[in-house]
């Protein structure tokens, strides 16, 4: 269905996008065309610097014209965009560019041979030093100012207004776009999906305080951010380490090897269970220490959560990840 035409910034399939978000889209659509919205949906907000709810929420909460819309687009991007990654986006989403497999950009290998086969086999891998000590000083700094926590001082760890979670809803701090923008990074995620062509989302980042009396760890649990309907799609996801965390400090846990088998899993279930409510615990999770700056990239097919913080100082850490244009969806949610 060809896209409406283009918008002041020149986009023209946010018209559509915001139709559909705030009910005004006309016509039904199949589930694989909503799976193909989706893959595009997520593609245009990374190419535009946004995260997902707070985009939803936004159309949501003001229900803006499609130019109010824009103006709030080019000022979380500092009143504007390059040009170029103007150019790519619609070109992605018209079919008619940035699809294709890109060569890995120049530069040494960040993953050894070694390291890939670890992949391979174990369906995530730690990216050691993938941003340099500074980047993680200036992301953990920004993370106590917004939650107005002091590091040293534990008491002002459990007083925050956000309520009882691990989540910190700090977007577009510089200090987070610097890692982001990391070619170590980028060439750690080109080596994974085997093309350079790809976008990074943006996220938010993790605040894991030690568990005390009032305080038990809220989760997230072993879960999949991914429907499991078969077969699952390749993708990942990313969690970088701010600060150095040991196992026993809310470590970021998944079962090993676990993509390798889901599907004999999940077809091994009685008739009508539900995977999501299994005892995921008895798969035999593992948390993964590391050194701040060390970013973990996981199969998105492996059961993952955090995990119980039993130590003294917080765990804190971003997430992110790397995906190109195009990637899996299944159309069915289970």
């Amino acid at each position: 269905m060809p896209h409406p035409a283009a918008t002041p910034l020149g986009i023209p399939y946010l018209a559509e996008f915001r139709s559909r978000v705030l009910g005004k889209h006309s016509g039904s659509r199949s589930a694989e065309a909503s799976a193909r919205e989706w893959v595009d949906d997520n593609t245009l907000l990374a190419a535009l610097g946004l995260n997902l709810r707070e985009t939803y929420a936004y159309l949501y909460s003001n229900t803006p014209s499609l130019e109010q819309f824009e103006a709030w687009i080019l000022a979380i991007n500092g009143g504007s965009i390059e040009p170029a990654r103007i150019a790519r986006l619609i070109a992605t989403l018209a079919g008619d560019g940035g699809e294709a497999p890109v060569a890995i950009s120049a530069g040494p290998p960040v993953l050894t041979a070694a390291e890939l086969a670890f992949w391979n086999a174990n369906g995530y891998v730690v990216v050691h030093d993938a941003v340099p000590p500074e980047n993680c000083r200036a992301a953990a700094q920004a993370i106590y100012d917004f939650l107005g926590v002091d590091p040293d001082l534990p008491d002002t760890w459990y007083t925050r207004s956000l309520g009882h979670t691990i989540w910190v809803p700090l977007l577009h701090h510089p200090a987070l776009w610097a890692n982001r923008n990391s070619p170590r990074i980028h060439r750690a995620f080109a080596q994974i999906w085997q093309r350079a062509d790809l976008w990074v989302n943006v996220d938010q980042a993790g605040f894991n305080p030690p568990e005390r009396p009032g305080w038990p760890f809220p989760g997230p649990h072993l879960h999949w951010d991914v429907s499991l309907v078969q077969p699952i799609p390749f993708g990942v996801q990313g969690i970088l380490y701010l600060t150095d965390t040991t196992v026993e400090q809310g470590a970021f846990t998944c079962v090993p090897g676990f993509h390798r088998i889901v599907e004999d899993w999940l077809n091994g279930l009685p008739p009508g269970a539900d995977p999501r409510a299994q005892d995921l615990r008895a798969l035999g999770p593992i948390p993964i220490a590391g050194r701040a700056g060390d970013l973990i990239i996981w199969h998105q097919a492996l059961p993952h959560g955090a995990s119980p913080n039993r130590a003294r100082v917080p765990r804190v850490a971003q997430y992110l990840m790397m995906r190109p244009s195009q990637w899996g969806a299944q159309a069915d949610w289970r």
